[in-house]
């Protein structure tokens, strides 16, 4: 699993390195008045995009309005337009009583970089017909590409198998299917295949493949409908994209059948293809698994709301993993940055032994700010997962605290919120400490009390006349004295949370406390 993890790493760094020489990408959609959704803006900062949420969020309304931002090479537009992609049950009025869906505006707009060149376009509906429009472009035209968009399993309903099973009544062909078109399927699956073939007749086709046996001999022949789901999506998928060129290619539910180690690996050969062949892959998921193989930039999570539907900064772990149903067995503390978490982990490194702790028993996890904490408030609340999570906010954070007790009074949970020392950020709070208590902490940092002393008056000095906030210089402070240290900025934060945690007073003990009632609470709940 390591090695697989660094495969991934690797090429995350690859496709980043990429990214920039592609001459045709999709750099935004956003949509309007489509299927509930008010107004979203969707970014694809990466070659390959995951799109998460919970059942009914939107995820296959912006993959299949994805598919509609092309023109098909080779193919006429009607196929690829949002009245095929997006069709209205509209009977006609002579049948009585009549139950239609209701016409709504909608407006899907892309942002593209096409042939090296940034256009945009618009398809647009209001009562009449969809139509395209270019932004005051004149002669604008829309841009051309292959669109690949590969919906659940086929062969998955009893009438459908039916049809397909006809070929064998009617004139068909079978031909082979080139080695080549399945050496993604062979590094994906534990079988090895000496031979594939379609059988086609009009339209429909069937997939045959023959298995090799440990000396390489072929020991058996079967259709896919003989085939496990994920063998079967796997083969396909492999056979009809891997010499594909510059497209754009669609998948709903990519994990759809696979076990969670063969997730990673087609989301490995996913990005490997898209690397090699110039791909933009979109794909839909409901697995954590997926998530992980991508990184965090190209992780799209949405949720609807009452009255549209919204993103959800999905990379954030501790969220995704809550969402997910991952945190159900431990307590999950969410801080505001990095300086942050190093002090509630200074703290949980005293409560770990008084509490028997194991390392995966409490999750930490950090945001960037607290103004994205109600956010994440609503949308654990929805899933009625606010006791397993504990808001840590900077000790100037105590309005929002207040906000999101309240709410989560409203949603019917107890919203548990606990608060750094002090009324400023905690880089404020522990440069002043340091000033105060030079004696104790120069030998907790390894320095002599003189040192220290007039580290810290060089330190003052030098940032006096800085002008920028509060928290921004306390930490450039902390950042020079850490250095002095050969520590880092949340190295010495932690130290010195674990040190003040350990007392039997003051401000960081009654945190501790706070945190270890917490736990308490939470490992009660849980029995």
């Amino acid at each position: 699993m390591h090695a697989l993890r660094k495969n991934l790493e690797q090429i995350w760094d690859q496709l980043r390195g990429q990214k920039p020489s592609r001459v045709n990408s999709i750099e935004e959609i956003q949509i309007k008045g489509l299927r509930g959704i008010a107004d979203l803006r969707v970014l694809l900062p990466f070659p390959v995009t995951v799109l998460a949420g919970p059942n009914g969020c939107g995820k296959s309304t912006v993959l299949f309005a994805l598919a509609s931002a092309y023109h098909p090479l080779g193919g006429g537009v009607s196929e690829r337009t949002p009245t095929k992609l997006f069709p209205d049950f509209r009977p006609k009025k002579d049948q009585g009583a009549v139950v239609s869906d209701a016409k709504t505006a909608v407006e899907i707009t892309f942002a593209y970089i096409a042939n090296n060149e940034r256009v945009q376009m618009k398809w647009a509906r209001g009562k009449g017909k969809w139509n395209r429009s270019f932004f005051g472009r004149k002669r604008g035209s829309q841009p051309e590409r292959v669109v690949f968009l590969r919906t659940l399993a086929n062969l998955s309903n009893p009438s459908e198998v039916r049809s397909v099973l006809q070929l064998a009544v009617k004139p068909y062909s079978a031909s082979p299917v080139d080695v080549s078109y399945i050496e993604f399927a062979q590094r994906i699956l534990s079988y090895r295949y000496s031979r594939l073939s379609l059988v086609e007749s009009g339209v429909r086709n069937l997939l045959f493949a023959e298995r090799m046996d440990a000396a390489g001999a072929a020991s058996s022949r079967y259709s896919e409908f003989h085939m496990s789901a994920g063998e079967r999506s796997i083969l396909r998928l492999s056979m009809e994209i891997s010499k594909m060129k510059d497209a754009l290619v669609l998948i709903d539910e990519v994990e759809a059948g696979l076990h969670p180690y063969l997730q990673q690996l087609l989301l490995l050969e996913l990005q490997r293809l898209s690397l090699r062949n110039h791909l933009q892959i979109v794909v839909t998921t409901h697995s954590p698994t997926v998530l992980d193989s991508v990184p965090p930039e190209a992780r799209v999570f949405l949720e609807r709301t009452d009255a549209n539907v919204v993103r959800r900064e999905a990379y954030r772990d501790l969220i995704q993993k809550s969402l997910y149903g991952c945190s159900q067995d431990v307590l999950s503390v969410l801080c505001e940055d990095e300086e942050a978490e190093a002090f509630v982990r200074g703290i949980l490194d005293v409560l770990g032994p008084k509490l028997d702790l194991l390392q995966n028993d409490i999750k930490v996890g950090r945001n960037t700010g607290k103004e994205e904490f109600p956010a994440h408030l609503e949308t654990l609340g929805r899933f009625r997962k606010l006791g397993d999570v504990l808001f840590v906010l900077d000790g100037d954070g105590r309005a929002v605290g207040a906000k999101l007790e309240a709410r989560a009074a409203e949603m019917g949970q107890a919203g548990i919120v606990a608060y750094l020392p002090g009324t400023e950020a905690p880089e404020v709070w522990i440069w002043k400490l340091l000033q105060s208590n030079v004696d104790q902490y120069s030998q907790i940092l390894g320095l002599t009390s003189p040192v220290l002393a007039d580290k810290l008056r060089e330190i003052e000095n030098l940032f006096s006349s800085a002008a920028d906030k509060p928290a921004a210089i306390a930490k450039g402070k902390l950042t020079t004295l850490a250095e002095t240290t050969a520590r880092t900025v949340p190295e010495m934060i932690r130290l010195i949370a674990k040190t003040e945690a350990g007392r039997n007073a003051g401000d960081v003990f009654s945190l501790a406390t706070r945190l270890e009632d917490v736990v308490r609470q939470w490992r009660a709940s849980m029995t």
